[in-house]
C-alpha cells in the first residue's frame, strides 16, 4: 500500500485528499516534522511513501506524474516528493538531517518536502523531475496566490494534456500524423476498461502473427488482409505505450515486451510473407533472410553507436553542427525522419507492397529502401565519430565488448594477438568468411577463412573497445555471421536451407536483441555461461562453415534446424528467467525509430 503524508492541515477547499487517495495512496496528516519522520518510519517498508504539502494546488496529472511513476526510486515536483523502497533511506535520512538541523518544526511556515528535496540534491540522490509542460503544480504563500493558482489549474485542460504527453514527442512522420491523432484516444479507452499495456502488446503481436498467416495463403485475398492487419497491429504497438504514459503503467514483464515483440512481429511477417510466395511456386527465402539480416544489422548499429556515446560530452563537431542547423528548420526535420525508414514508415510500405504487389517486389523494395537509409545514418555517424574530440569511457568500452558477443576462442586467442585498428581486424575478417562463402561455398577452403576471422575477431577486440569508429565492430561481426550463414544456405541449393537458415538468425538475433536490452537496463550482459554455450559469433561462424564443408546438402539443412532449436531454447529460457525476474530493470522502452 503506498502512504502519503500530508504535512500540515488541508487548506479549506482543497481536494489533494481526495486526489491522493484516487491515486491509490493512504492518506496520513502530520502535525510538524517530527509526526512527519514518524509516520514516514511507520509506513510499510514495502510500499511507496510521499511526502505533500497540505497547501499544494495543481493538476491531478502533475501529482500522477511526480508520485506514482513506478521507473524511478525518488521523485519530485513542487511541494511533494516520493521514494519507493530503493529510495526509502535516501528519503528518511534527509527528513532526519531536516529536523536535526533546526528546518522548522512548524510544516506551515515553508515546504518540508522542497526541502527535503534540496538535501536529496545535496547528496546526489538523483531525484527525477518529470516534465510538466503547462500543468500547475505550486505551495501558493497566501490566499491571493492561492486563487491565482486555483484559476490557472482550471484554465488548463488537465485531460488534454495527459492525452498528449501520452504520445512520444520524437515520432516518425507516419505515426504523427496518421496514427497518434487517433490511437491515443484507444489508449484512453483502454484506460478506463482496465486493460493493461501487456495485454494491448500482446494483441498487437497477435494481430501480427494473424497478418503472416493470412500471408502464407499466397492468395491476393490472403496478401490484402495481411497489409491490412500489419497496419492494425502497429496501431496497437503504438497503443500499448501510449497507455503505458497515459496511467504511468510501466513494468519488468512490459519493458521485456515491448523490446522484443516489434522485432518478432516484423520478423515473423516476412516468413509469412516468404511462404505465401512459395505458394506460388516462387523462392524468396533469401529475400526474406537479407531483409532481416539488414534490418538487424540498422539496429545494431544505431545500439553501437548510442552506447558508444552514451555518457560523452556533448559532440560539437561540424557534422553535428549542421544537423542541428538542419532540425531548425520544420520540413527537413520530418524529411530526415522519413529517409531513415523507421518502423512507422516500413511497416506501412511493406502493408502497401504486400497488398497490391508481390512478395519478391515487396523484398527488393524493402531492401533498397533500407539499404540506403543504412548508408545515410551510418555515413553521418562515421563523419560525427571522426570530427569530434571525445574520450570514450570505460562503461562505453565495456558496452562495445558485450554487443561485440565473444566467445571462449575469441577470448582465448584475444589475449596474445597483436595491436591492430578494430573496425579494421572486424571488417577484414567479416569479408574474409563471407566472399569464401560466396566463392566457395561449403568447401574446407571457407573452413579455413572462417578461422581466419576467429583470428581477426581476436584482433579486434584484443583491446579495449576506446577508439573513434570502433562502435563499428559489432555491427561488423553481426554481417559477418549473418551473412555467412545466408551465402552457405543459398549456395547448396537444397529446399529447405534457407528456412533452417532463417530461424537461425532469428534465434542468434534474438540473443543480440536480449544483450541491448539488458545494457540499457544497467542490468549489464547475459551471463557468461550463455554466451560460451552458443559459442560466441566467431565460434557460431567457423561452426556453421565446417557442417556446410563436412556434410551433405541435405544433412547441413538438419544441422541447421538444430542448431536454431538449441540457440533459440537456451537464450530464450535464460531471456524470460531474467526478465521476469525480481533483478529485471524496471524500465519501459520507447521503441526503436527504426
Amino acid at each position: 500500500m503506498s502512504t502519503a503524508i500530508l504535512t500540515g492541515q488541508p487548506v479549506p477547499g482543497s481536494s489533494i485528499e481526495g486526489d491522493l487517495r484516487s491515486l491509490g495512496f493512504d492518506v496520513r496528516v502530520a502535525v510538524d516534522a517530527a509526526d512527519a519522520e514518524r509516520l514516514v518510519a511507520e509506513a510499510p517498508c514495502d510500499g511507496r511513501v510521499a511526502l505533500v504539502d497540505a497547501r499544494f494546488v495543481g493538476h491531478l496529472h502533475a501529482l500522477r506524474l511526480g508520485l506514482t511513476d513506478p521507473r524511478f526510486p525518488l521523485a519530485a515536483i513542487p511541494g511533494a516528493v516520493t521514494a519507493q523502497p530503493g529510495g526509502r533511506v535516501a528519503l528518511t535520512r534527509a527528513l532526519a538531517r531536516e529536523n536535526s538541523s533546526g528546518g522548522g518544526t512548524a510544516v506551515a511556515v515553508d515546504s518540508l518536502a522542497d526541502r527535503v528535496v534540496t538535501a536529496l540534491d545535496a547528496e546526489e540522490a538523483g531525484v527525477h523531475r518529470p516534465e510538466l509542460g503547462s500543468l500547475i503544480a505550486a505551495v501558493p504563500a497566501d490566499p491571493q496566490a492561492r486563487n491565482e493558482a486555483r484559476q490557472a489549474v482550471a484554465d488548463v485542460d488537465d485531460e488534454a494534456v495527459r492525452l498528449k504527453s501520452a504520445v512520444k514527442s520524437r515520432d516518425g512522420f507516419f505515426t504523427t500524423f496518421f496514427i497518434s491523432p487517433y490511437s491515443r484516444y484507444i489508449a484512453r479507452w483502454c484506460a478506463r476498461r482496465g486493460l493493461t499495456p501487456n495485454q494491448v502488446t500482446t494483441a498487437s503481436l497477435l494481430t501480427a502473427l494473424i497478418a503472416a498467416a493470412c500471408a502464407a495463403t499466397g492468395t491476393r485475398g490472403g496478401f490484402v488482409a495481411a497489409g491490412v492487419l500489419l497496419i492494425a497491429s502497429f496501431v496497437l504497438d503504438c497503443t500499448d505505450g501510449q497507455l503505458a504514459r497515459y496511467s504511468l503503467q510501466y513494468s519488468t514483464l512490459g519493458a521485456w515486451l515491448d523490446a522484443t515483440f516489434d522485432r518478432i512481429k516484423e520478423y515473423a511477417y516476412y516468413a509469412g510473407l516468404a511462404l505465401g510466395a512459395a505458394q506460388g511456386g516462387d523462392d524468396v527465402w533469401a529475400l526474406a533472410l537479407g531483409a532481416m539480416i539488414l534490418q538487424t544489422c540498422r539496429h545494431v548499429v544505431d545500439f553501437s553507436f548510442n552506447e558508444a556515446n552514451h555518457d560523452a560530452t556533448a559532440n560539437t563537431s561540424p557534422t553535428a553542427a549542421l544537423s542541428d542547423k538542419l532540425d531548425s528548420v520544420g520540413w527537413t526535420v520530418w524529411v530526415r525522419r522519413m529517409i531513415v525508414l523507421p518502423i512507422g514508415e516500413r511497416w506501412a510500405m511493406i502493408a502497401v507492397l504486400t497488398a497490391v504487389t508481390t512478395p519478391r517486389i515487396t523484398f527488393w523494395v524493402l531492401l533498397v529502401g533500407c539499404a540506403f537509409a543504412a548508408t545515410y545514418t551510418t555515413a553521418g555517424r562515421v563523419l560525427r565519430s571522426l570530427t569530434r574530440k571525445a574520450q570514450r569511457t570505460d562503461r562505453a568500452a565495456q558496452a562495445l565488448a558485450d554487443l561485440a558477443d565473444n566467445g571462449p576462442l575469441s577470448e582465448a586467442v584475444a589475449r596474445v594477438a597483436p595491436r591492430f585498428p578494430a573496425p579494421v581486424a572486424a571488417a577484414a575478417g567479416g569479408l574474409l568468411v563471407v566472399i569464401s562463402a560466396a566463392v566457395w561455398g561449403g568447401d574446407w577452403p571457407t573452413v579455413l577463412a572462417a578461422v581466419g576471422y576467429v583470428l581477426l575477431s581476436a584482433v579486434a577486440v584484443s583491446r579495449p573497445l576506446k577508439g573513434a569508429l570502433d562502435w563499428l565492430v559489432p555491427p561488423f561481426f553481426r554481417a559477418a555471421e549473418y551473412g555467412t550463414v545466408l551465402v552457405l544456405a543459398a549456395k547448396s541449393g537444397v529446399n529447405g536451407v534457407l528456412p533452417a537458415a532463417f530461424g537461425l538468425v532469428a534465434a542468434v538475433a534474438y540473443h543480440h536483441y536480449d544483450t541491448v536490452y539488458r545494457i540499457r537496463g544497467n542490468a549489464g550482459a547475459p551471463p557468461a555461461w550463455l554466451v560460451r554455450a552458443v559459442g560466441g559469433h566467431e565460434g557460431r561462424t567457423l561452426l556453421v562453415t565446417v557442417l556446410a564443408a563436412a556434410l551433405t546438402a541435405s544433412q547441413f539443412k538438419v544441422a541447421l534446424t538444430v542448431l536454431a532449436v538449441a540457440v533459440a531454447l537456451l537464450v530464450l529460457v535464460e531471456s524470460i528467467r531474467f526478465w521476469v525476474s525480481a533483478g529485471a530493470p524496471a524500465v519501459h522502452d520507447e521503441g526503436e525509430t527504426a
